[in-house]
């Protein structure tokens, strides 16, 4: 399979898209490290957490990945909570579930330069 990191997402507006299948995203989830595929409802969707050094290293993580998730044209849902705790899920909306889009998302996260932001062993 390729290399996730290097595809582009697709436009999500194509009446032919479906929400994958649980086995085919778990097929994926191993080529995103430290993601995890949750259950909400129905609907699956991927999901990273990340202790932060403060507050505005949490924001500063935010716009590295909004800086990404614009490029792609592919819009997470990000959550900090406390003051360290930064959350991402990942699915695409106008399906209710995950895509190939989803899992190429997740690989230019994790392809990000954010260990400046990082408390040590942080990723959760």
């Amino acid at each position: 399979m390729d290399d996730l990191s290097i595809k582009k997402c697709v436009p999500c507006n194509s009446k032919d898209l479906q929400p994958m299948t649980e086995q085919a995203a778990s097929d994926l989830i191993t080529k995103v490290d430290g993601w995890n595929l949750v259950s909400e409802g129905d609907a699956l969707r991927l999901k990273k957490s990340w202790k932060v050094k403060t507050f505005t290293k949490g924001l500063e993580l935010f716009k590295l990945i909004a800086d990404v998730a614009e490029a792609e044209g592919h819009h997470p849902d990000l959550h900090l909570v406390g003051w360290n705790n930064v959350t991402v899920e990942i699915w695409t909306h106008a399906v209710g579930g995950l895509t190939e889009n989803d899992f190429i998302l997740a690989a230019k996260i994790n392809a990000l330069n954010m260990q400046h932001l990082l408390r040590r062993n942080a990723t959760n």
